[in-house]
């Protein structure tokens, strides 16, 4: 088997190679660029989580804390306070004179900022009507009154419920009827 050989190809081929060696094109530049474009968006959509994951974090969040709260009253006897604002919601105890403090020495009971775009969007209480200030308290017996606190981020709705039992869970949705009976 013999070899052939176009005269001149290799040295036209190695001499095109040396005169490119200085860097990359432009094209090639743009092509790295538009493709560490598409991976940093991918990986910033995956990372952040979506309105209704975060919702129910936040939902849940306040379930907890507000079960807390009625726990400690009935324990330490002392009724402790839940109020809420656009910004977020802070817990509050009476003293012995019935004053009323905020809580600012518990690190789980301590004031809370909702997150950006999140808003408490309304207090139900037995009434069955909305409330005018959004404000809870829990007594040192273990009687506690039905409540709906309703959550918005966008178009997303979560609900923190307490039952008569005293049962603090949260649920999608906005507005739903849980069984309970709201007395007019």
């Amino acid at each position: 088997m013999t070899r052939m050989s176009v005269p001149g190809a290799f040295e036209t081929l190695a001499r095109d190679v040396r005169s490119r060696s200085g860097g990359f094109t432009l094209l090639e530049m743009l092509v790295v660029v538009m493709i560490m474009g598409l991976l940093l968006g991918l990986v910033a959509t995956i990372s952040a989580p979506d309105e209704r994951a975060s919702l129910a974090l936040e939902a849940e969040r306040l379930a907890r804390l507000l079960d807390l709260a009625a726990t400690e009253a009935r324990l330490a006897g002392k009724s402790i306070a839940w109020s809420g604002d656009d910004a977020g919601y802070r817990f509050w105890r009476q003293n012995d004179e019935g004053f009323w403090s905020e809580i600012i020495d518990s690190d789980l009971l301590r004031p809370r900022t909702l997150p950006a775009g999140m808003r408490l969007d309304g207090l139900r209480i037995e009434s069955g009507k909305l409330q005018d200030t959004m404000r809870l308290e829990f007594g040192a017996s273990a009687q506690m009154q039905a409540f709906d606190i309703s959550l918005a981020l966008g178009q997303e709705y979560f609900q923190v419920t307490g039952s008569p039992v005293g049962e603090m869970f949260a649920v999608q949705g906005k507005g739903q009827d849980l069984g309970y009976e709201f007395r007019n």
